[in-house]
């Protein structure tokens, strides 16, 4: 990747040093380098700028390794709420899950939306009554909803989050003769993003030989 050759070249380099060596702006970049932090590639220090991480080592394959990796072999089980839920009891739900987000589903148990902490606090706050209201009248609807296929590559996942700034995303069946449009196949969240990237740091310096 041409970024982390001129990282190579000129590190520590700042992002609007980077982007001019491109030719482009400073926000185009900026989903590009999260992601390369993200994967232990690149670190950075506020004040001084962008350097290689541990990971790199003058090759691509860790990004080959998440290019080959899908999203089906990382996803998680979703915590599920029925769209009736009240905001209360979704409140509730979110601690005793420890979730950052609940998927919402109706009584098909079709995927409809997705419920976040923020949501839920600009329901409450300052409104009484607004514990009783369902999760369906706050939620963010699908098809309004950034997903991913089962078949989509974890480097896509990663940079779809980094992209929209979120902790997790919905993985949907894609609609066929199998299966309906919304059928809910699991989700993607940082936390599985971490876990792997630590898994694969661990393997390749056991699989390194001593010196």
């Amino acid at each position: 990747m041409e970024l982390l050759e001129l990282v190579k070249r000129h590190a520590p380099v700042t992002g609007e040093q980077l982007a001019e060596y491109l030719g482009v702006s400073r926000p185009t970049l900026r989903s590009d380098l999260s992601l390369l932090v993200m994967l232990g590639m690149l670190d950075a220090k506020p004040k001084v700028g962008y350097f290689l991480g541990n990971t790199y080592r003058g090759s691509s394959e860790p990004m080959q390794q998440f290019q080959a990796l899908k999203v089906r072999e990382v996803q998680g089980v979703p915590v599920n709420v029925p769209d009736s839920l009240s905001v209360h009891d979704a409140v509730i739900t979110l601690f005793t899950e420890n979730a950052d987000t609940l998927l919402v589903v109706n009584e098909q148990k079709r995927f409809v939306g997705i419920v976040t902490p923020k949501d839920l606090l600009k329901i409450t706050l300052g409104n009484a009554g607004a514990s009783t209201i369902p999760v369906s009248m706050v939620m963010t609807r699908y098809p309004n909803i950034v997903t991913l296929f089962p078949d989509d590559s974890v480097l896509d996942a990663i940079r779809k989050m980094s992209q929209h700034q979120v902790d997790c995303l919905p993985v949907v069946m894609p609609r066929s003769e199998h299966a309906s449009d919304g059928e809910l196949s699991g989700w993607v969240s940082k936390s599985n993003i971490i876990r792997l990237i630590a898994d694969i740091a661990v393997d390749r310096e056991v699989g390194e030989p001593e010196l």
